[in-house]
């Protein structure tokens, strides 16, 4: 009987305020994409706005791997949701997102990291 596939799942809970934790989150989950990985990155709070166009572009940090080409490797390979919650309070919708990104729920994300080998890391 084979073990079941591992997943991470990676919540960042700031944004731009703590660009070090910020950094750390996306280079750690599009670093697991890049081994192969399944990942799944769910942003919360100020975090939501990095799934909007043209937000992690903005962002820089000193000897840290370009946001915007994290991002669009999770997006590719991985799953990026936002917080249902967080969304609406910054009245964002599906339609403000990112192609591939996605808002749901705080069901779906205790789904995600109550799935046999799934290991989440909150940032």
């Amino acid at each position: 009987m084979d073990s079941p596939a591992r997943t991470l799942v990676v919540k960042l809970t700031s944004g731009v305020e703590a660009p070090e934790r910020l950094s750390q989150a996306f280079t750690v989950a599009a670093t697991a994409v890049a081994s192969g990985v399944e990942v799944s990155l769910w942003l919360t709070g100020e975090a939501s706005w990095l799934a909007v166009p043209g937000r992690a572009e903005e962002f820089e940090l000193p000897y840290a791997a370009r946001l915007a080409d994290l991002r669009d490797a999770l997006l590719a390979e991985g799953r990026v949701t936002v917080c249902s919650q967080c969304a609406a309070r910054r009245q964002l919708t599906d339609g403000d997102l990112l192609e591939g990104a996605q808002i749901r729920g705080a069901a779906a994300f205790v789904e995600e990291v109550m799935e046999p080998g799934a290991q989440a890391l909150v940032y």
